[in-house]
């Protein structure tokens, strides 16, 4: 299924904070959104989810779901967003609860959920046992345990250290090998941009606008720290950001 947006607008207060947004994000494709701070990533990931109503524009879905879909779109957030008295197991398990599932395939799901992240072993555990890394992947679990046509991605990985974060993603990088899932994926790191997007959109500083859509030719599964093609791409993307990323700066400062 593929996820379209036309012409998107939004403003609060009379101030503009993105401005006619087209893309699309083809079926299988992770997308990443790269921009300065406070150039709407979040708020386009907001309206493509259908959380936020665009003042200007529509967005629509072209093709049919997975056929064991429940939701057609799920968010990953930043802050993990666990329940933290239920067990990993029944983290992942809540969004399931909204359907008519069968005990034994709601069971099934979760199982193989924690099983793609590598938390099978930690499926009694609760949150305030884990670490950053492991919370992501629960929350990461709980998206694919409904099959989600597109997952909607908000700086996932910020909140956790460089290791870690490279761990995650090795992670998605695998999952997406294994599934081929659709993602667009709001980032402000464009190394993390570079190595998770087939195509990685720059918006410009406030009101958002997109710069440029850099496709990254190298196959996601065969990118390597070092790369040529992937050093050519972040060098490409940051000089498209760096000036709007220094003046963005200074407008939260001053403005």
């Amino acid at each position: 299924m593929d996820l379209i947006a036309t012409g998107l607008g939004h403003a609060y207060d009379g101030l503009t904070v993105l401005d006619d947004i087209s893309l699309t994000v083809a079926s299988g494709e992770i997308v990443a959104l790269l921009g300065p701070s406070g150039c709407g990533k979040s708020t386009l990931l907001r309206m493509l989810g259908g959380l936020e109503r665009p003042a200007t524009g529509r967005v629509e879905m072209r093709g049919a779901p997975p056929a064991a879909s429940l939701n057609p779109l799920t968010y990953v957030f930043q802050d993990f967003a666990l329940v933290p008295w239920r067990t990993v197991a029944g983290n992942v398990a809540l969004p399931l609860e909204h359907h008519r599932l069968g005990a034994d395939e709601r069971a099934r799901r979760v199982a193989e959920a924690l099983a793609r992240v590598g938390l099978s072993d930690f499926a009694g555990a609760y949150p305030r046992q884990l670490s950053g890394g492991m919370k992501q992947r629960t929350a990461i679990a709980r998206a694919f345990a409904v099959e989600p046509a597109v997952l909607l991605m908000d700086e996932p990985l910020s909140a956790l250290d460089a290791q870690t974060r490279d761990l995650l993603i090795e992670d998605l990088v695998r999952l997406w090998t294994e599934t081929r899932f659709t993602a667009v994926y709001v980032t402000h790191n464009v190394a993390e941009a570079v190595r998770l997007g087939h195509r990685v959109v720059v918006l410009s500083r406030r009101p958002g606008r997109i710069r440029a859509i850099v496709e990254i030719a190298e196959p996601l599964d065969r990118r390597r720290e070092g790369s040529p093609a992937l050093g050519a791409a972040r060098e490409q993307i940051w000089d498209l950001v760096r000036g709007e990323a220094a003046a963005a700066d200074r407008e939260m400062v001053h403005g």
